[in-house]
């Protein structure tokens, strides 16, 4: 093996002259691999001046030297490209928005999270939705203002997914 297998960084091999070339290298990886932050939303085209030590999405149908690297991130170390075939899981910061973006199932999936419930200060705040619930009807004496408000409610909750319509 002359690769790690997931993020391939390059691995020193026995009595391999220059061995710092390839430790130094896969240093540069490590520097854009772990924690990677891209500049903006995927794009077919590299920028016209790129920066040492910026990554990017590459979009699909790419052009130039991205092309053949669809859905790849494309980092730039020491005034060339470098590509990563993305992961399912392989999560990036988008900095432009200031949120994450995730590759699943074959594609990039700009600012969405998935969990089973939310946390804030240890308690939880968010969880699996609920079942729906009825808008209130019948009874006696009926308060219009109050069935209005409490169907409000229900529709806020079921906007937000909170509960199924």
């Amino acid at each position: 093996m002359t690769s790690t297998p997931r993020l391939l960084l390059p691995l020193l091999e026995a009595a391999q002259a220059q061995k710092e070339i390839t430790h130094n290298e896969a240093l540069a990886l490590l520097d854009h691999f772990v924690q990677p932050v891209i500049e903006a939303v995927p794009s077919a085209a590299p920028p016209a001046s790129p920066v040492d030590g910026t990554s990017y999405i590459v979009g699909t149908s790419a052009t130039g030297d991205w092309s053949g690297y669809d859905d790849h991130l494309a980092m730039r170390i020491n005034a060339a490209w470098v590509f990563l075939a993305p992961f399912d899981g392989l999560t990036v910061w988008l900095k432009f928005y200031a949120k994450t973006v995730s590759y699943s199932a074959g594609s990039w999936v700009i600012g969405s999270v998935n969990a089973s419930h939310f946390k804030v200060d240890g308690i939880q705040v968010l969880g699996a939705q609920q079942s729906a619930i009825a808008a209130p009807t019948g009874g006696s004496t009926t308060d219009t203002e109050a069935r209005t408000a409490i169907s409000a409610i229900l529709s806020a909750l079921e906007a937000h997914g909170l509960i199924a319509t």
